[in-house]
């Protein structure tokens, strides 16, 4: 599932296009909304609000958009071949300079715009959100201690803690913190809990206007990550190998995401490892994680 910062950039983007432009076509495909034609509204804006994009027009309706695993919005030149399946279209927004096409939305929705809380409304503070600040940090710090006995790792995930998080941040954020993502929210210190919140926010912030992922600072191939999508390989702090384990994101569905972590720099609880023979890493002292 795509992280916020993605969800925020496709709808950065979807802005500039579309927004002040009135729909040459309108067409949603979605079998719930086919009958619908938005063709002659104008849209007002494209905003994000965690994973969610909201698509305004001037008639005070909204189209609700989420990515879910393999959704996505696709902007296009008039005329353009579209880099897709036309069987997997779900919705077509054109305007005179721009076509946005939407692909594998699973989860498509018209609403009046004044109901887009029935949609967003039980979710934590909004990581990428203009107005975030003091307030908003200290409000996602108290929803994390809430549930003492949660793991670190699904409560990261929890939108109804914050809003954008998603498995790689997961996975940097505990790394970066130096615990286990197993490791119950109570056992963590104070500063601990602030860290983890402020790294989400600042890790989102400064992706969020680029397509690349990096929580190293490092933009090269295979240096962007610590620990996510590096099971097997070597930690890049002390060399040990970054391990994955299945661990339940805790959502209703019950769903297990893997887990990326390197049991040298993140001690604490985590599922039996498999023995692995060879030299012992050799740890590296006074080597912190900058960025």
């Amino acid at each position: 599932m795509p992280e916020g910062d993605t969800v925020f950039l496709a709808g950065r983007r979807m802005h500039d296009a579309l927004a002040g432009g009135t729909l040459t076509r309108g067409e949603l495909r979605h079998p719930r909304l086919v009958e619908h034609d938005l063709a002659g509204r104008t849209v007002l804006e494209v905003v994000s609000v965690g994973k969610h994009l909201f698509t305004r027009f001037d008639d005070a309706t909204s189209l609700h958009s989420h990515f879910r695993m393999d959704g996505s919005w696709h902007l296009y030149r008039p005329g353009r071949p579209w880099r897709g399946p036309e069987h997997q279209v779900r919705a077509i927004l054109e305007v005179p300079e721009r076509v946005a096409v939407g692909f594998r939305l699973h989860d498509l929705d018209l609403l009046p715009t004044a109901r887009e809380d029935t949609w967003v409304g039980h979710l934590g503070p909004d990581l990428l959100g203009g107005s975030w600040g003091p307030d908003d940090a200290a409000e996602v710090e108290r929803r994390l201690r809430a549930d003492p006995a949660r793991e670190l790792g699904a409560a990261l995930l929890d939108q109804r803690v914050a809003c954008g998080v998603g498995n790689l941040y997961k996975a940097e954020i505990c790394f970066l913190l130096g615990v286990s993502p197993w490791t119950r929210v109570g056992d963590l210190t104070e500063k601990q809990v602030h860290d983890a919140v402020a790294w989400a926010h600042k890790l989102l912030v400064r992706n969020a206007w680029r397509p690349e992922q990096s929580t190293t600072g490092d933009l090269g191939e295979g240096a962007q990550h610590w620990v996510f999508e590096r099971g097997g390989r070597g930690c890049r702090r002390c060399r040990d190998v970054v391990r994955t384990a299945g661990q339940d994101d805790g959502s209703p569905d019950r769903e297990d995401r893997i887990a990326y972590f390197c049991p040298t720099c993140q001690p604490g609880p985590h599922p039996p490892l498999e023995r692995r023979r060879g030299r012992r890493p050799q740890q590296q002292s006074g080597r912190q994680a900058r960025y």
